[in-house]
């Protein structure tokens, strides 16, 4: 009787970068809620050109999904098909010119604020309260503390599925309160982010006032940031509240107490419970005020 032969990986199939490719590379960890499944195929590519060229000779049918720090999202149970893209080593970079701050995608948004808070340079604060990456901040218009990226943004490098780099001008983008037209082949690589010369003393102390609020506020356990967007004139957590879901629990996913529109992972949840919570807010809150919440939060990949 003949031996079958093990069904080929799709790593087998891509082209091979500069970069790293990693095979079922698990993504749960690299989440801030620390659950949920693996990425088929998991490329951090070496810098934009490795990034480009990638793309241009990846087969068509192969799903690609871009993940950045991973605070805003849920990674599904069953993970993530095709391919993972991480923009980390050789995205990072931030550059000061003039009074413009230019930096990767990868660059955490805390980084760029107090990059600009070194050199005196004002109007960046809000992203120290933002957690996540500047190329994370576009696909829902991130923005925290009186601020948000449609305020800042004055171009923008992307690659899109077939490899071709582009400059992208703000008004492409469609930005709105949490909403943002990005197609969805289109990956953002840099950001020029307008600034204005201030003093460095009042934009440190702006920057401190930022994470005493949140530090006051939000739960600082495993979580993924603001799970609903506020509903025209109205305030989620407001809503959330009045529906008796603070400490609302699924499995092992929980309602903050200390802040209702934020889930948390108590120890034991998976990204199923989280998601189940989350629809259970959802649903509660239109019983009790027929407001429909949106999501904030990604939710990636499939069920297990």
């Amino acid at each position: 009787m003949m031996a079958l032969s093990p069904k080929p990986h799709l790593i087998d199939r891509l082209p091979r970068p500069r970069g790293r490719l990693t095979a079922d590379a698990p993504l749960g960890a690299q989440t801030w809620f620390a659950t949920g499944g693996p990425a088929e195929v998991l490329f951090r590519p070496a810098d934009v050109e490795d990034l480009a060229s990638f793309l241009r000779a990846l087969p068509p049918d192969v799903p690609v999904t871009v993940l950045g720090l991973g605070s805003n999202v849920i990674v599904r149970d069953g993970g993530i098909r095709g391919v993972v893209i991480r923009l980390m080593r050789g995205f990072t970079g931030i550059a000061v010119e003039g009074h413009e701050v230019v930096a990767g995608a990868g660059a955490p948004d805390l980084n760029v604020a107090l990059t600009a808070r070194e050199h005196a340079l004002a109007g960046l604060e809000f992203l120290s309260g933002v957690p996540g990456t500047i190329g994370g901040a576009f696909p829902t218009n991130a923005g925290a503390y009186g601020g948000e990226l449609a305020d800042v943004l004055v171009s923008a490098e992307a690659v899109d599925r077939s490899g071709r780099i582009f400059a992208v001008q703000p008004d492409e983008l469609g930005l709105s309160y949490r909403h943002s037209d990005l197609p969805a082949d289109w990956i953002v690589t840099s950001a020029r982010l307008r600034a204005a010369p201030g003093d460095q003393l009042a934009i440190a102390r702006r920057i401190a006032e930022i994470d005493q609020a949140r530090a006051g506020s939000q739960p600082r356990s495993r979580t993924g940031g603001s799970t609903f967007a506020n509903p025209p004139g109205l305030k989620a957590w407001e809503l959330i509240d009045r529906a008796g879901c603070r400490g609302l629990a699924v499995g092992g996913a929980q309602v903050s107490e200390k802040h209702t529109n934020f889930l948390i992972n108590t120890g034991t949840a998976t990204a199923s419970d989280l998601e189940a919570l989350g629809e259970e807010v959802r649903r509660r809150v239109f019983d009790t005020s027929g407001v429909t919440l949106d999501w904030e939060i990604r939710r990636l990949g499939e069920a297990p």
